[in-house]
């Protein structure tokens, strides 16, 4: 009998140890898991792993012939100044402004519009490096006081300073071992969200348990905080703390995944909190508190949003006044403005606001320039309001706008080398496997041939009720230029067409999203957009699952695979940091049908003896949100079945995070590997 021939990888790739006797018990399915010691991220066999992967892969990448000019083309494309939206507290003007090539953005203030900005936080001074990011701040209402979050290293875990508006001085009080907490103001201090410290050698891994809110009067140290809510019946609750305008009431959100939130309320005088929603089946975002009555949007009893006003003292739906009914467009956000009600929708992903009174008539939509997103931001105590906006080929730009007359104007437009005529932006609405049909974008240059020989990029992330939308980046632009085709996927699990939509995504119904996206693929090449030899896929966090579980579905479908900072372990991400928040979406391996349904697509466990994609893994060592472990194990995995010749790597960013605060020195120089991989695996060669 003739033996079948084998094929061997053209790269050799690191030795990693398998651990045989690591065997886990799944309801009497045993599931062996070789590469557990890689979870250990303190590890000296760990660190010498990365060591000999990264060895691999950037000597790899620094042999690509098109690295040096792609990273030179965007260093050239990201160099323009760029601005956040203004907003406006105690009379002051705050905003973000990057002058072009600035690590980390600055934060201004000006005391009018006509003011002289002034520098209040420069983060790129307080590392060499730029690692050391400004995250979110929050202004007392007299405007005296702001306390701000910084991180380091891209991590979650934050740490709260305070500043004087009025002198610059700095206070002498920090508050640490901060994450996923806001500040809110009442009297003189506030109230903000940590947990206790973690186990030496745990704080990038351990899980994170026993949420707390405290209140932190200003003048005193941390452990002079007081404990405001906890629950210690429930280690696996986040709690976040809300003062309305009149700082009269606090209210705490209370959270077991990443949506639903129960509400309990406490009035200034009142002894303790009452419960006001209960379940953790909806979503609510809290607007005012007048006399005893939350104005609210939520979807309970509205899967698409509407905005309600709700009596704490009898506070059962049945006792809610609506004042904006739900829409067949997803409200997405409402905020006060120049004693106005700004509702912000989605139709078709793409932004819409129209304008309210308080008691919900419709006053006026504000014209946007094309389909888009925006961001809006106003101040009940002022007429002026901002409103940026941004499309695949609209640069964001902020417009000032009259909240009397409905105006509208550019207040800061970016000058940058881009000439948007050049490219067009279609959307198409595709059938899925099960006929739904969804939304995809497809952003190239005019003239484009369909012969099915075009670069193409497919971008994904299809969860958590998160709306992929439309928006500008000058990273994509070294793609576009040369010829390439951008094709932006708005599948099931996201909250592109409300709660409906994000539930048919979710636990065991998770296999509609690859199923979305694997049919976006499918009609990208039917329609001779392209073909699977020039399709590369692309996904960030449950983005990254995304292209993991494409990809050991359907190899045969694309030519590069690009999962970053992945979920790629499905039976054990809700035992690190903050996974088990996820379980709303993914379910659990401890629940048997949704183990099950887990096994069926988790990327780790479906890797076989095959030929793949060219493979790039992206992660990073302080990642913890989704820990570097879940790459680690995959790539491990893929490296060890893979048996074709194009390459299966992984890049390990060094003091760099999930992605939010990353320098933007180290984002151009991941963004030119990731290029430079892609360009020679499709074939496109720099005009």
């Amino acid at each position: 009998m003739a033996c079948e021939k084998i094929e061997k990888p053209a790269f050799t790739y690191p030795e990693t140890r398998k651990d045989s006797t690591v065997i886990d018990d799944y309801f009497g399915t045993k599931i062996a898991d070789p590469y557990r010691w890689l979870e250990d991220d303190n590890s000296e066999e760990t660190a010498d792993w990365v060591k000999r992967q990264n060895e691999l892969t950037f000597g790899y990448l620094s042999t690509l012939p098109q690295r040096a000019k792609i990273h030179s083309r965007l260093e050239k494309l990201y160099n323009y100044e760029r601005f956040g939206t203004p907003f406006q507290k105690g009379g002051k003007f705050f905003f973000y402004k990057n002058d072009g090539m600035q690590n980390q953005s600055v934060f201004y203030v000006q005391d009018s519009l006509n003011g002289e900005p002034r520098v209040l936080i420069d983060p790129n001074t307080l590392s060499e490096d730029g690692t050391v990011a400004l995250g979110g701040t929050s202004v007392s209402k007299n405007g005296q006081f702001m306390a701000y979050q910084l991180s380091a290293s891209g991590s979650d875990w934050n740490e709260i300073h305070i500043l004087d508006l009025n002198s610059g001085e700095e206070l002498n009080e920090v508050i640490k071992w901060v994450k996923f907490s806001g500040v809110s103001w009442k009297g003189n201090g506030f109230f903000y969200s940590r947990y206790d410290a973690p186990e030496e050698g745990k704080a990038y891994s351990g899980k994170n348990e026993f949420h707390k809110v405290y209140y932190h009067e200003l003048g005193t140290s941390q452990a002079e905080d007081e404990l405001i809510y906890w629950n210690e019946s429930e280690p696996l609750r986040n709690y976040y703390a809300w003062t309305p305008y009149s700082e009269d009431a606090v209210v705490i959100f209370e959270s077991q995944s990443t949506s639903g939130v129960q509400l309990y309320y406490k009035a200034d005088g009142a002894e303790g909190f009452t419960q006001i929603a209960e379940g953790f089946d909806h979503e609510y975002g809290l607007l005012d508190h007048v006399d005893g009555k939350l104005l609210a949007n939520t979807n309970n009893g509205a899967p698409n949003y509407r905005v309600v006003s709700i009596d704490v003292k009898n506070p059962q739906p049945e006792n809610w006044i609506e004042l904006i009914p739900q829409k067949v467009e997803v409200l997405e956000g409402v905020q006060l403005a120049g004693g106005k009600l700004v509702c912000s929708y989605l139709k078709d992903v793409a932004s819409q606001i129209n304008i309210h009174e308080l008691d919900g008539t419709f006053l006026r939509s504000v014209e946007l320039p094309t389909k888009g997103s925006t961001g809006f931001s106003g101040s009940r105590e002022s007429n002026t309001a901002f409103y940026s906006f941004t499309s695949y080929t609209y640069p964001t730009t902020i417009f000032k706008y009259d909240m009397r007359s409905g105006e509208s104007e550019v207040f800061k437009a970016p000058a940058i080398d881009f000439d948007a005529s050049e490219y067009e932006v279609k959307q198409v609405f595709y059938p899925s496997k099960d006929g739904t049909k969804i939304p995809m974008f497809i952003v190239h240059r005019k003239g484009l041939e369909l012969d099915g020989n075009n670069p193409c990029l497919l971008y994904g992330y299809g969860g958590f009720n998160i709306s992929v939308t439309p928006s500008f980046s000058a990273d994509r632009l070294v793609f576009l230029e040369n010829g390439g085709i951008y094709a932006q996927a708005n599948m099931r699990g996201g909250g592109e067409y409300g709660e409906e939509w994000h539930e048919a995504g979710t636990k065991l119904k998770k296999q509609n999203v690859f199923d979305d996206f694997i049919s976006g693929a499918e009609y990208l090449i039917k329609e001779k957009y392209t073909s699977s030899d020039k399709l590369a896929i692309s996904g960030r966090s449950n983005g990254g699952l995304l292209v993991g579980a494409c990809m050991t579905q359907r190899p045969d479908l694309y030519k590069v695979c690009l999962p970053a900072v992945g979920v790629q372990d499905m039976l054990r991400f809700h035992k690190f940091t903050i996974g088990w928040a996820w379980t709303g979406d993914y379910g659990s391996s401890d629940n048997k049908d949704e183990f099950n349904a887990l096994q069926a697509y988790s990327p780790l466990h479906n890797v076989k003896s095959q030929a793949y994609p060219a493979t790039l893994v992206t992660t990073a060592d302080h990642d913890d949100r989704v820990v570097p472990a879940h790459s680690f194990k995959f790539i491990s995995e893929l490296q060890d079945k893979h048996t074709g010749d194009l390459p299966v790597m992984i890049r390990v960013d060094v003091d760099a995070g999930h992605g939010a605060g990353k320098p933007l020195s180290k984002t151009i120089d991941e963004s030119a590997d990731v290029w430079a991989f892609v360009f020679e695996h499709l074939g496109v060669k720099i005009e």
